[in-house]
């Protein structure tokens, strides 16, 4: 155990991070044993960031989210993990309430729960209404790993854990641009239509008209973008593109299936007709 440090391992996951890769490291710093950085092939100088700031970099081509993550979780040495994507980061009243976790000995949970709170840009903290997730991010190496699914990254738990929820807010910086989270968002939405063909799954082709408008009004309403501003509003139509375009890129393979089934079927019955 390094000194004045939990016993804790913290690992991210990382490809062309250097412009917001540091903070998250540096915060993380004064709480974390070990500090591990699984890259994907940057090529942006973000290994150079990690490296220089102390944490381990292991390069691993990008299998997807959950494996990836799995990956990262056998690098680390300790029986605790805590997991923080590259655009995350730690805020000093999380890092204190995790550390008096370990300062009493062992933490009386399992697993952690923790809220994430995204801030845009031109927010210097999360909007006290600001809408967020609470996903386990904290956790024992032998009582939960990361999901195998390759767009889902979230921790599959053995059954009967103790589970209990951090008072902090980690806060994630996760829109550049809306140019930037077009693009990723883009690229994600290949990744969800793959994984819904190796599924199996059928989506109805009404929701090619319901899933824009319905995701709207998820985000703008449900999730609170309306008290953001113009950005709230901005991101509230991103998002809602982005599961539109999930359903649309799906029924896009479905339809080019069907019309090469019936050309491979129109050239089968001419190969016959030719023969007789």
């Amino acid at each position: 155990m390094t000194a004045g440090k939990p016993p804790l391992s913290a690992f991210i996951i990382a490809f062309n991070e250097a412009d917001r890769i540091g903070r998250t490291i540096e915060a993380l710093q004064p709480l974390a044993a070990e500090i591990i950085v699984v890259d994907s092939g940057s090529t942006d100088g973000t290994r150079d960031i990690a490296a220089a700031q102390g944490a381990r970099v292991v390069e691993h081509g990008w299998p997807g989210y959950g494996p990836q993550k799995r990956f990262a979780e056998d690098q680390c040495q300790h029986a605790w993990l805590l997991n923080v994507d590259a655009d995350e980061v730690i805020p000093g009243d999380l890092a204190q309430e995790i550390a008096e976790l370990f300062g009493r000995g062992e933490p009386d949970a399992d697993a952690y729960r923790i809220r994430i709170a995204e801030i845009f840009p031109g927010e210097g903290a999360p909007h006290r209404l600001a809408y967020a997730l609470a996903p386990v991010r904290l956790y024992r190496r032998d009582k939960g790993r990361y999901h195998t699914s390759p767009v889902h990254d979230r921790v599959h738990l053995a059954p009967g854990v103790r589970i209990k929820k951090l008072k902090g807010t980690i806060h994630h910086f996760s829109v550049r641009s809306i140019g930037d989270q077009m693009a990723k968002l883009n690229s994600y939405t290949d990744a969800l239509a793959d994984d819904l063909a190796v599924r199996g799954e059928r989506v109805s082709l009404i929701r090619l008209v319901l899933e824009f408008p319905a995701n709207f009004i998820k985000a703008y309403v449900g999730r609170r973008h309306f008290v953001r501003g113009v950005y709230g509003f901005m991101t509230a139509m991103n998002f809602a593109f982005y599961r539109y375009l999930r359903v649309a890129k799906h029924v896009e393979r479905r339809l080019l299936e069907r019309a090469k089934e019936n050309r491979n079927g129109k050239n089968g019955a001419n190969d016959r007709g030719n023969t007789r």
